[in-house]
C-alpha cells in the first residue's frame, strides 16, 4: 500500500509551473499598480523564481521550464499570426517595407560591429546585429496606448513597420538556424535555405488560404468557444509540425497557421478565445527568459550592458530616422518614428534563445540581452516624449538648405504612386510564374513521394494510374501558367502605343518553355522513355481536345480561392454598410403642411443640417424634382422633402419641426428611394458620375461614395468611380429596381 508521501507526490512540471505562475501573478499585480510594462514585470518575476536568486523557492527542474517556454513561443506566434494579414503587408506599402530594411541594415551593422570591437566571437556578433534589429511589437502598443497618441499621423508608419520587420524576423530564424548548424557562411546554402523556405511559405498560405477557411465556414454552426479553441489550437499544432517536418522552426509553423486563419471570418472570434492561452503561455515564456539573468554575470559585463543599451537607443533611432526619410517621408514624422523603434523586445528573445539552445552563442549574450531590454523597456515611452524636442533641435541645428532638399525629396516621393504598364505586366508576369511554379511542383513531388509508393504497395499498374491523375490535377495549372492573359489593360495599352513588343514576346514564350520543362520533369519522374512520348501524346491530346474544360475548371479553383482570400473583406465591408453613416438608416419624407410658419424661408435660413444633421437630398414640387436643392431653395406649401438620416437625426429632426404640422409620409408608397450598388465588374467602372448616366436613368442622384471604407457625401458629377465603390442613390423607385448597373453602358 503506498505512502501518504507518495500518493501526495508531486511531479516538478507542476511544481514548476505554479511557481512560475505565483512569482508572474504577484508581478502582475504590483507593475499593473505602478503602470510600467508587464513584460518587465515577468522578466523580474522569473529572475526571483530563477536559480541565481537564492532567497526564494527556485525550480527545480530546467528542462521543465523550456517545454513551458517552448510552448509560449509557438502561442505566441501563433497570436501575432492572427493580428497579421497579407492584405495589411500590402496595405504599408513601400513607406514601411524600406524604413524597415533600412533600420534594420543599420542596425544590424552596428550591433556587429559593437560585437566585434567588445571582442566577441563572429557567431555572438552575428546573433547580437540580428537581435537589435527587430523593435518590440508589444512595448510600443503600450506605451502608444499609455500616451494616447495612437491616432497620430506617424503611429501608422511605425505599426507598418513593425508588421514588415516580424516577417523579417521569422526569415532570420530560418537564416540563423541553417547558419548555426553549418558554422560557416556557404552562399550556396545560404541560397538553397531562402528558396526552400520560399516554397514552402508559398506554397502552405495557397493550401492553407483553399482548405482552412472552407472548413472554418462548414463548420461554423457547430462552433462555441470551447470547440473553436480547440480546432485553432490543432490547426497550429498542425503546421508546427510540418513545419518541423519540413526543417524549419516550429515558430514558423504557428506563425503561418495564424496568418491563414487571420483571412478567414472566424479571425476576431479565435484571437478572442485564444487571447487567455496566449497571457497565460505568453507570462510563462518571459518568466522563464528572466530566469537566465545572472546578476553576478551581469555585473561582470556591465561596460557591454551600457554600451549596447547606447547603440540600441541611439542607433535604432538613428536608422529608424533614416528608414523613414529615405521612404520619403517629412522630418517631423521620420524623427517621431525612428525615436519609437529604439527598443528591444520578444522577438529578440527568442532569437537570443535559438543561439543559446544550438550551442552557437557566449553565455553572457542571453542574460546581457535580457538586461538591455528591461533598460530600453523603460526608456520607450520617454523617448517618444522627447522626439517633438529632438526634432526642433535637429531643425535648428541642421543647415537650411539641407531641411529644404529633404522637404523636395519628401514632396516628391509622395507624388510617385503611378505604376507603369510595363511594370505592371511584369510584377503580374513574376507573380503568376512564380505562385504556378510551386503548385506544379509540389502536386508532382507529394504525389510521387506519398501518393505513388502507397498506391505501388496496392496494384501493379498503380504508377500509371497515379500518374494520369496527378496529369488531370497538372493540366489546369499546365494552361494558366503558359496561357492565360495576365495585366490585359496594361498589354492592351503597350500594344496600342507599340511599346516593348520584344520583352513581352519573351515573356510569353518564357511561360510556354517553362511549361514545357515542368511537362518534362513530370514525365521524368513517373515513366521511362517510351512510356514519356505516349504520356507527351496523352498531355497534348488533353490540351488540345478539351481546353474549354480545363479553364473552367482552373477557374472554378481560382473563384475559391480568391472568395476564401477575401472573405474577411466582404462580411466585414457588410457589417460597415449595415453601421454606415449618414445612410445606415433610412430615408424620410416629409410633407409641407399650408399652414407651415417654414413655408417662404430658404434653407439657408432654415439650417436644417447645421441644427440636426439631415440632409434634404430632394424636394419635389408636383412633376418638377429638385435634386440636390441648393441653401437658396425656397420651401412651398406641399412640398415633399426626401430626409436622408440616421435614426437620431431624423428624430431630432421631427422635433425642430413640432408645431409645424409636417406629415411623415410612408415611405413604401414614395415614388423616391435611397438604394446602393457595389460596382462589380461593371460597365460604368472607370466612368464619371456624369458618363454613367446614372442620374438620367434613375431620375435621382448620387449622395454618396464609399471606397475602401471612407465616404464621400454629394460627389462632384466628374468624380470617377472605381471597381467595389458602394454608390448610394436616391431615385425612382420603379426604375431603380428594375434596372442593374451592370446594364448601364
Amino acid at each position: 500500500m503506498a505512502s501518504a508521501a507518495e500518493a501526495t507526490h508531486l511531479y516538478p512540471l507542476i511544481s514548476d509551473l505554479g511557481l512560475i505562475l505565483m512569482t508572474a501573478g504577484a508581478a502582475v499585480l504590483l507593475f499593473k499598480a505602478i503602470k510600467q510594462p508587464l513584460v518587465l514585470g515577468y522578466l523580474i518575476a522569473g529572475y526571483l523564481a530563477g536559480p541565481y536568486f537564492h532567497f526564494f523557492p527556485s525550480i527545480t527542474e530546467v528542462h521543465n521550464v523550456e517545454v513551458w517556454a517552448e510552448i509560449g513561443v509557438i502561442v505566441l506566434l501563433f497570436s501575432l499570426g492572427l493580428e497579421f494579414s497579407f492584405k495589411k503587408l500590402v496595405k504599408v506599402g513601400g513607406t514601411a517595407s524600406i524604413t524597415a530594411g533600412v533600420k534594420i541594415l543599420i542596425t544590424m551593422g552596428l550591433g556587429f560591429t559593437t560585437a566585434q570591437l567588445l571582442g566577441w566571437t563572429l557567431m555572438d556578433s552575428i546573433f547580437l546585429g540580428a537581435i537589435l534589429s527587430i523593435s518590440s511589437t508589444l512595448i510600443i502598443i503600450k506605451a502608444f496606448d499609455e500616451l494616447g497618441i495612437k491616432n497620430l499621423k506617424f503611429t501608422g508608419i511605425v505599426m507598418g513597420t513593425l508588421i514588415v520587420e516580424d516577417i523579417i524576423a521569422i526569415l532570420m530564424l530560418v537564416l540563423l538556424s541553417t547558419l548555426a548548424a553549418s558554422q560557416q557562411f556557404a552562399g550556396a546554402e545560404l541560397i538553397e535555405s531562402i528558396a526552400k523556405l520560399g516554397f514552402f511559405l508559398v506554397l502552405w498560405f495557397i493550401a492553407g488560404i483553399f482548405f482552412i477557411p472552407t472548413l472554418l465556414k462548414k463548420a461554423n454552426k457547430l462552433f462555441t468557444d470551447e470547440t473553436i479553441l480547440i480546432v485553432s489550437l490543432a490547426l497550429c499544432l498542425m503546421m508546427v509540425i510540418l513545419a518541423s517536418l519540413a526543417g524549419f522552426s516550429p515558430a514558423l509553423g504557428a506563425f503561418i497557421m495564424g496568418s491563414i486563419i487571420a483571412e478567414t471570418t472566424q479571425a476576431e472570434r479565435i484571437e478572442h478565445v485564444v487571447k487567455p492561452v496566449k497571457d497565460l503561455f505568453g507570462a510563462v515564456f518571459f518568466v522563464s527568459v528572466g530566469m537566465l539573468i545572472n546578476v553576478d554575470l551581469l555585473i561582470e559585463y556591465i561596460w557591454p550592458v551600457l554600451i549596447i543599451t547606447f547603440v540600441t537607443i541611439f542607433g535604432k533611432a538613428f536608422g529608424g530616422i533614416i528608414g523613414v526619410l529615405v521612404s520619403g517621408q517629412p522630418l517631423k514624422q521620420s524623427v517621431q518614428s525612428g525615436m519609437s523603434l529604439a527598443q528591444i523586445g520578444e522577438f529578440s528573445f527568442i532569437l537570443a534563445e535559438l543561439g543559446l539552445t544550438l550551442g552557437v552563442t557566449s553565455d553572457f549574450l542571453y542574460p546581457i540581452v535580457v538586461a538591455v531590454s528591461a533598460i530600453t523597456t523603460f526608456t520607450t515611452p520617454f523617448m517618444i516624449k522627447l522626439s517633438i524636442p529632438a526634432y526642433n533641435a535637429i531643425q535648428k541645428f541642421l543647415p537650411q538648405k539641407m531641411i529644404t532638399r529633404i522637404e523636395n525629396y519628401s514632396a516628391n516621393a509622395q507624388k510617385i504612386k503611378v505604376v507603369s504598364s510595363w511594370k505592371q505586366v511584369v510584377r503580374a508576369n513574376v507573380f503568376h510564374v512564380l505562385v504556378h511554379s510551386v503548385i506544379i511542383v509540389a502536386i508532382i513531388l507529394i504525389s510521387n513521394s506519398y501518393v505513388l509508393p502507397y498506391v505501388e504497395s496496392l496494384f501493379e499498374w498503380g504508377r500509371y494510374l497515379v500518374a494520369l491523375v496527378t496529369l488531370l490535377a497538372l493540366m489546369p495549372f499546365f494552361w494558366a501558367l503558359s496561357a492565360r492573359r495576365l495585366a490585359v489593360n496594361a498589354m492592351d495599352q503597350l500594344r496600342k502605343e507599340r511599346k516593348l513588343i520584344g520583352p513581352i514576346a519573351v515573356i510569353i514564350i518564357g511561360r510556354i518553355l517553362l511549361t514545357l520543362f515542368f511537362t518534362g520533369f513530370y514525365l521524368q519522374i513517373f515513366f521511362n522513355t517510351i512510356f514519356s512520348v505516349i504520356a507527351l501524346i496523352l498531355v497534348i491530346f488533353i490540351a488540345f481536345s478539351f481546353p474549354k474544360k480545363i479553364q473552367n475548371y482552373y477557374h472554378r479553383l481560382e473563384r475559391h480561392f480568391l472568395r476564401n482570400f477575401n472573405d474577411r473583406e466582404i462580411e466585414t465591408a457588410k457589417q460597415n454598410r449595415s453601421e454606415l453613416t449618414p445612410w445606415d438608416s433610412h430615408m424620410t419624407t416629409f410633407e409641407v403642411p399650408q399652414e407651415s410658419k417654414l413655408i417662404g424661408k430658404k434653407l439657408s435660413e432654415l439650417a436644417f443640417r447645421e441644427a440636426v444633421g439631415i440632409n434634404i437630398a430632394i424636394i419635389k414640387r408636383g412633376d418638377l424634382t429638385i435634386n440636390i436643392p441648393t441653401r437658396d431653395e425656397i420651401i412651398y406649401p406641399s412640398d415633399l422633402l426626401y430626409v436622408i438620416g440616421t435614426d437620431e437625426q431624423v428624430a431630432a429632426f421631427k422635433t425642430l419641426l413640432e408645431g409645424n404640422n409636417f406629415t411623415e409620409l410612408d415611405n413604401s408608397k414614395t415614388e423616391i428611394v435611397l438604394h446602393f450598388f457595389e460596382l462589380k465588374n461593371v460597365v460604368c467602372v472607370g466612368k464619371t458620375i456624369k458618363e454613367s448616366l446614372i442620374r438620367e436613368r434613375t431620375d435621382g442622384m448620387v449622395v454618396g461614395i464609399e471606397r475602401d471604407g471612407e465616404r464621400l457625401i454629394n460627389p462632384e458629377s466628374s468624380f470617377v468611380m472605381q471597381e467595389d465603390d458602394i454608390v448610394w442613390i436616391v431615385g425612382d423607385k420603379q426604375k431603380m429596381f428594375s434596372m442593374r448597373l451592370d446594364k448601364i453602358q
